[in-house]
């Protein structure tokens, strides 16, 4: 017997009820950790019943792998693909960077679900866990292939370990995002540039760095135009 078919419409409901669950969800967890998330929890914020909520992720597992997900989604929409309009190199590294500061800086009165949930579930295996690695590493990935990037470009030295600048510049994130969140100090942001610049000076083709800089390339913009 063949099965019905589900009316688009229907689907379309679901869905969206499903995004406005996340969209809860997200904001509970950026406030509480994913620890904090429940199906209760979430039932008495969007004003739907547990069953409700219960039929969209089926267990707090799940709904916290779908809320990891989604975080990681908004991140890739707002740090790693505007910084893909940026030329190969060094110009794409710093606007990664750059992307990467802002959203850490937009986060600072809630958190980042990368960060705390590191913290939650350090020592606690399982899929909520995997789902947080992956996601985590995903992006690891990709700021390594921009600093390979650099270096096939001719603006970071040949001799540059991506592992290890990758190192240095995920712990400006995580050292700006404790003294900008926890320590509540109102220089975090400009300090964690000022490092940044600090370790493409390491590592860049000594004249790179002013050749490529953004100041550099505004001005070089404005002498066009004037000509």
């Amino acid at each position: 017997m063949a099965e019905t078919p589900v009316p688009v419409r229907t689907l379309h409901k679901g869905q969206q009820t499903r995004a406005t669950i996340l969209d809860a969800a997200l904001t509970l967890a950026a406030h509480m950790g994913l620890e904090g998330l429940s199906i209760g929890a979430l039932a008495e914020v969007t004003g739907m019943s547990k069953s409700g909520v219960f039929a969209h992720f089926g267990s707090r597992d799940e709904l916290q792998i779908a809320v990891v997900r989604e975080y990681h989604h908004k991140f890739e929409e707002e740090v790693f693909y505007p910084a893909l309009r940026e030329p190969r190199g060094l110009p794409r590294l710093r606007a990664l960077f750059e992307n990467w500061v802002r959203r850490v800086a937009v986060e600072i009165d809630s958190g980042c679900i990368y960060i705390s949930g590191a913290v939650e579930f350090d020592d606690r295996p399982g899929p909520v866990r995997d789902a947080l690695v992956t996601m985590v590493q995903t992006w690891q990935d990709a700021l390594e292939r921009a600093i390979r990037m650099g270096v096939e470009e001719g603006h970071l030295r040949p001799d540059t370990d991506p592992a290890q600048m990758l190192f240095e510049v995920h712990g400006l994130i995580l050292a700006l995002h404790h003294d900008a969140r926890f320590m509540r100090h109102p220089g975090a942001v400009e300090r964690a540039r000022v490092a940044f610049r600090r370790v493409l000076e390491n590592y860049a083709v000594p004249g790179v760095l002013e050749e490529k800089s953004p100041a550099r390339k505004r001005a070089a913009s404005a002498r066009a135009a004037r000509s």
